[in-house]
């Protein structure tokens, strides 16, 4: 199991300010849930945790490791073999079947493709996709295709699963569905989750909660 951490993290766009100092621990296994308003910087956050924001001052760690003055191609390989993700609209690729989607990670970390087939198959049933296997994204409902996106984010047991508005393009009673199966999948492989969501429903289903305001990390609130 692996921590992820911010220390005193500044960024800016141009002039626009878009984190301030932003400081926060999230423990190995720990399912936390970052909120605040529109702007506040939550999802600027959550991208410099995950290494695909650089920060302009303070520093970034994983797993004991700091991870922001590492290389572009170390951290798309960090990205690539230690990191899940999961965002808003899914974002499967619209050529790939369901259960290629899903291997898709084990694919680009070079597992063959029969054994990558074999590790995503088993997501179907876990998640309640049975029978959608061949089905391309266009032909699943939005649930679904989350779902498909959420088994893809966690196949390659990540170290630490990054989650941008995971429900926000779902139904309350799809996305709780979903975030009941992000919470008992991550639990089971014991993945550090890092969300970012504006729904108090979805926060609620976190360890811990941490409020954003301006750039800063100014309030933790445990669920």
């Amino acid at each position: 199991m692996k921590a992820v951490e911010a220390r005193d993290v500044v960024l800016n766009f141009g002039e626009t300010p878009a984190l301030r100092g932003a400081s926060v621990a999230v423990a190995p296994g720990e399912i936390v849930a970052i909120m605040g308003p529109s702007g506040s910087g939550k999802s600027t956050l959550l991208h410099c945790l995950a290494g695909i924001l650089v920060p302009d001052a303070g520093e970034i760690h994983f797993d004991g490791h700091r991870i922001d003055t590492l290389s572009e191609g170390q951290r798309s390989a960090l990205r690539r073999d230690q990191f899940g993700f999961v965002f808003q609209f899914g974002q499967l690729v619209p050529e790939l079947t369901a259960e290629e989607n899903v291997a898709l990670p084990l694919l680009l970390g070079g597992v063959k493709r029969a054994a990558a087939l074999r590790e995503a198959r088993p997501w179907f049933a876990r998640l309640g996709l049975d029978g959608l296997e061949q089905r391309r994204s266009g032909e699943l409902s939005g649930g679904q295709a989350q779902r498909v996106a959420l088994a893809r984010g966690l196949v390659a047991r990540p170290g630490a699963l990054f989650a941008d508005e995971p429900t926000g393009a779902l139904d309350s009673l799809t996305g709780e569905q979903v975030m009941e199966l992000l919470v008992s999948s991550a639990r089971d492989q014991g993945t550090t989750v890092v969300l970012v969501t504006h729904d108090a429903r979805v926060a609620a289903y976190a360890d811990r909660q941490v409020i954003v305001r301006d750039g800063r990390v100014n309030a933790l609130v445990h669920s």
